[in-house]
């Protein structure tokens, strides 16, 4: 398992945190412990936060999900996972109680990376990617391409664009076709299945006769739709 802290954070989040609390850069840097002129430059982003420095923050202030550290892990099991798109405000699994909170690169990557999921945890994927779509796409993206999972990411990626699309969030929905864009690149040309992995050669067969245009470009066998969606508007 690999982590990693230390991005050079975007100024809006510190400064946004700071402002939640109604603090001056002197107050906040009191209770942070830092001078008032370094606590300047972290929220211009012309420093990197250090982990131990991290830790004083999530303290002190409400850190957003999308800022919490990026951890590379085998694979999330699903009560973990469940507890997690709980903390992310899922609504489906908002019933659950649970302390795990991760970024959400490492929900998306944990459940990804699963041979078999259960469906109503990979059908949260593309909430979670649409939801938290100003997260560190460029490590997502390249921990995926380090485990062969970029395809299962792309239609992840897709489903989301739809929604988005249906949606009406077209900011979102330009983001995400960039990033489609950029894993049609690494495209892989091997059959795969979203996360079931365990299913039999009789519904591989039936997946590969009956499944869309979009789960067969990206090597998929799988009938993951956005009208199956519990959330799909």
């Amino acid at each position: 398992m690999t982590e990693r802290r230390g991005r050079v954070p975007r100024a809006a989040w510190l400064r946004h945190a700071r402002q939640a609390r109604g603090w001056t850069q002197a107050e906040a840097a009191a209770h942070l412990g830092v001078s008032q002129s370094y606590l300047s430059l972290l929220e211009r982003g012309a420093r990197g936060i250090s982990p131990s420095r991290f830790q004083v923050m999530r303290r002190v202030y409400d850190v957003p999900a999308t800022e919490l550290p990026l951890v590379d892990v085998p694979a999330l099991a699903p009560a973990r996972l469940a507890a997690a798109l709980a903390r992310l405000g899922y609504p489906p699994l908002a019933h659950l109680r649970g302390r795990t909170r991760l970024n959400p690169a490492t929900v998306i990557l944990g459940a990804l990376r699963r041979h078999d999921l259960e469906a109503r945890l990979t059908e949260a994927l593309p909430w979670v990617a649409l939801r938290c779509v100003d997260l560190d796409w460029t490590w997502l993206l390249e921990r995926a391409k380090v485990h062969d999972v970029q395809n299962r990411l792309a239609y992840v990626l897709a489903l989301a664009n739809e929604l988005a699309g249906q949606g009406g969030h077209a900011d979102a929905s330009r983001r995400l076709r960039r990033l489609i864009q950029t894993l049609e690149r690494s495209r892989l040309a091997k059959e795969d299945t979203l996360c079931c992995g365990a299913m039999t050669g009789a519904e591989r067969k039936w997946l590969r006769a009956r499944r869309s245009r979009l789960a067969r470009h990206w090597n998929l066998l799988t009938d993951l739709r956005t009208d199956r969606l519990p959330y799909a508007p």
